[in-house]
């Protein structure tokens, strides 16, 4: 079986052998497509963000080492 290591060495030197432009264009939408699903967000997944955006511009967050010591303190009490 492959490793995921082995794999990449093997794209990466087929890649850099290759002269067909076809075929580097055709690798090139892949990535691109990829990418653009893996950041692709529902209208309610961006609202959601630029809300949250808009409250830590407010400074209503708390930093994370603060709700971690919160909970230890909670969980003691339990």
């Amino acid at each position: 079986m492959n490793t995921v290591e082995q794999i990449k060495r093997n794209l990466i030197s087929r890649i850099e052998d290759s002269e067909d432009l076809n075929f580097l264009n055709a690798l090139q939408t892949i990535f691109d497509s990829s990418e653009q699903a893996l950041y692709k967000l529902s209208s309610d997944q961006g609202e959601v963000i630029e809300n949250s955006r808009v409250e830590i511009e407010n400074g209503k967050f708390h930093k994370n080492e603060d709700v971690i010591s919160e909970m230890k303190e909670w969980l003691k009490k339990k």
